[in-house]
């Protein structure tokens, strides 16, 4: 009765914003497409568009299977796509979602011996998903969730491949470089650099400063990792970054790492995947080879 054919015409009806534009998209007559929706509305016994004037507005009936649409059709493209690889001899390609602007550079450690082994496979990094990896993974966008705050959910297994100490990371010339650490106060001063993510997701804050109730004098967001050193690295503000990446960037820049509270700053990198896709062995190999990347 309700099969894929249906769920693309009401997906691509919502994409497009009317019933000629959608009959255009899906190479059909408005005619054809118009009486598709009807014997469907009869088979299913409810309306699922009601017009007023020009416009079409989907009933509840008509939601409830645009949520079916947008929730399976990813599902089943994304299986024709790994099965067109099979068959002209590829093994896949590994889509990689990003949410968190450091974690590029450890990735690059990984991809390196990870296409060198695999030379069947593609890896393609989407970093347009570093603010919405969790939806991105369970709807098909990506194969794999690079994050280090993971959001368990059913169908979703999150596995830690590397420990890491969140620093802060000042210039070589500011008064805070001779500290072995800092204290939440220590900061009340400072202009606090970050990446532009909302507060309640930086740990800098969450971990450090509220739970002390101290906030930064000032607070600046720069996007790019190297813009960002480089203003540190001019006096202009602090940030809190993991100490691999500061260690490595002081070799060609005036950086030092600080120890973030006495005990520090304890972090991981998880790597997330569909339940279902756990036993794909080009993705267990790459969970494997991330675990072993030594720094």
């Amino acid at each position: 009765m309700l099969d894929r054919h249906h769920l693309a015409i009401i997906r691509e009806i919502d994409r497009q914003g009317s019933m000629t534009a959608a009959a255009d998209k899906l190479f059909v007559t408005q005619s054809a497409l118009s009486h598709t929706i009807k014997k469907l509305e009869q088979q299913l016994g409810t309306p699922l568009w009601m017009r007023e004037g020009r416009s079409l507005h989907f009933t509840q009936a008509g939601y409830y299977l645009l949520s079916v649409a947008n929730r399976l059709l990813p599902q089943l493209e994304h299986a024709e796509a790994v099965i067109g690889q099979m068959a002209d001899g590829q093994r896949g390609t590994l889509r990689i979602g990003m949410e968190c602007h450091p974690c590029y550079q450890w990735l690059l450690k990984v991809v390196a011996p990870y296409l060198e082994r695999w030379r069947q496979v593609d890896v393609d990094v989407k970093q347009k998903f570093q603010f919405g990896g969790l939806g991105a993974l369970l709807g098909y966008d990506i194969d794999m969730l690079v994050t280090p705050d993971p959001l368990h959910r059913t169908g979703l297994v999150f596995t830690p491949v590397y420990d890491y100490e969140q620093v802060l990371v000042v210039s070589r010339e500011h008064p805070l470089a001779g500290r072995e650490w800092v204290e939440p106060e220590d900061l009340a001063d400072e202009i606090l650099i970050t990446y532009p993510v909302e507060t309640e997701r930086l740990d800098i804050f969450n971990l450090f400063l509220l739970p002390a109730r101290i906030l930064p004098r000032k607070h600046k967001t720069i996007e790019t990792t190297d813009i960002l050193l480089q203003m540190v690295a001019a006096t202009r503000g602090v940030a809190a970054l993991p100490r691999w990446l500061v260690e490595e960037y002081a070799h060609r820049m005036p950086l030092l790492p600080v120890r973030l509270g006495q005990t520090g700053l304890p972090k991981q990198i998880f790597l997330g995947v569909r339940q279902a896709d756990e036993d794909v062995d080009y993705l267990t190999d790459f969970l494997a080879m991330a675990r072993s990347i030594d720094w």
